[in-house]
């Protein structure tokens, strides 16, 4: 890995930026779409860890409404996911913002996936690691299963990837990326609309 991470950071410029001018028109149309689907403002933005774990804000096209009984909380996921939500998460165009992100250098193109503030404290010493590189748009286990897989087996995928880290990882990663992408492999968890929450690994 030695000398990679500067190689990773240039390519991830180049190709975030013309990842950015080249899908600006599609980006203004699902923010549209989005905006008719779900209201203001069309995408979501909320802490997630980093490198380091260091926080960052992380930005998505929503794919969910308000919607909120009438004690005022909010329906749960399955109920607020539309449609057009489903389409967005199944043709990973909802991560199309997350190439700001990229810019930034609050993430990657490929690393492992940015997840909730709340799961830091949970994860083992080993499981902790995931946080050495910066967090990617897409990763080893986005391509080896998404959501199919349980937290386990994600965690120990992104733990060998940032043991092994290499453009050739990186590029096998961003093709697999395109035929998942294409299949529609692993959206969700079955029966579930979204991933389910990950508890404390055992001991």
């Amino acid at each position: 890995m030695t000398g990679y991470p500067t190689l990773k950071r240039g390519i991830d410029i180049v190709v975030a930026g013309a990842g950015l001018v080249s899908s600006a028109p599609l980006l203004v149309l699902l923010a549209g779409l989005g905006v008719w689907a779900h209201g203001w403002p069309p995408w979501f933005t909320q802490s997630r860890p980093g490198l380091d774990a260091k926080l960052f804000r992380i930005i998505k096209l929503r794919s969910m409404t308000n919607a909120r009984d009438g004690a005022g909380r909010l329906l749960p996921d399955a109920e607020r996911l539309t449609r057009f939500g489903r389409f967005l998460r199944a043709s990973s165009l909802d991560e199309l913002p997350e190439l700001i992100n990229v810019l930034r250098g609050e993430m990657s193109l490929v690393g492992p996936r940015p997840l909730l503030v709340s799961y830091l404290d949970r994860y083992s010493s080993r499981q902790a690691r995931r946080h050495e590189v910066r967090p990617g748009i897409t990763g080893l286990a986005q391509v080896s299963g998404r959501n199919g897989l349980d937290w386990v087996d994600r965690f120990e995928l992104d733990v060998f990837y940032v043991e092994n880290m290499s453009l050739r990882l990186d590029l096998e990663i961003l093709l697999r990326t395109l035929a998942t992408v294409v299949r529609r492999e692993g959206i969700n968890e079955a029966g579930q609309a979204t991933q389910t929450e990950f508890q404390r690994s055992p001991p």
